[in-house]
């Protein structure tokens, strides 16, 4: 998570959206970096934690803005960078896509499924989404111009932290359970593609 006082913006690193390669190109101008074990710090304890330290002691209130992947991708993404990992405990080398889908929204998921989900992290425990600006992850053009135009440069990251490509299939059946077991983040994404790649309705 980055956040800049000059731009006032708080930039949220959603996992999984491209938040490696827009960081690199953006910490430069940032005032604050979280990195390492707090940098996929979730809209919900920066809410709680960091929004009221910034207003008290810098008089800042920043926009928030955020990337959300389409839910599918997100998680092929997440199985893909996680065929990689050295222990088998955390690896998907063994498992087919639908495995791992179906391992991610059981009851209780093993350490390779463990990943959260995208609207838990954008979330409060009202299920409020309070973010200023919610980019879709497949509109790039669109992020870029609008961070481009509020640090008045141009704004284009080089791919970073790309998982390898592979086929990754999911069968019509275990993308009707997924749906199910993630009704909620699939409509906060379609809400976001239908108002035109962004989502503007928080006001805080």
């Amino acid at each position: 998570m980055l956040i800049f006082f000059e731009q006032s913006l708080a930039l949220f690193a959603v996992p999984k959206t491209g938040s490696t390669a827009f960081g690199h190109v953006l910490r430069p101008f940032a005032d604050i970096s979280f990195q390492k074990r707090v940098k996929h710090l979730t809209v919900g304890k920066y809410h709680r934690r960091v929004a009221p330290m910034l207003d008290r002691t810098f008089d800042l209130r920043p926009d928030r803005v955020a990337v959300m992947r389409d839910p599918i991708d997100q998680l092929r993404s997440w199985y893909r960078f996680r065929a990689r990992a050295e222990s088998m405990a955390q690896s998907t080398q063994n498992m087919t896509f639908d495995a791992f889908v179906l391992n991610v929204i059981s009851d209780n998921p093993s350490p390779v499924a463990r990943i959260g989900t995208q609207v838990n992290f954008l979330s409060l425990k009202d299920k409020s989404v309070p973010v200023h600006h919610l980019f879709a992850y497949d509109r790039q053009p669109l992020l870029r111009q609008w961070l481009s135009e509020r640090f008045g440069e141009d704004i284009t990251p080089k791919p970073r932290n790309v998982s390898p490509y592979f086929d990754a299939p999911l069968s019509p059946e275990v993308e009707i359970r997924l749906r199910k077991a993630r009704g909620r983040e699939f409509a906060l994404y379609d809400q976001i593609v239908q108002a035109g790649g962004v989502l503007r309705d928080y006001v805080g």
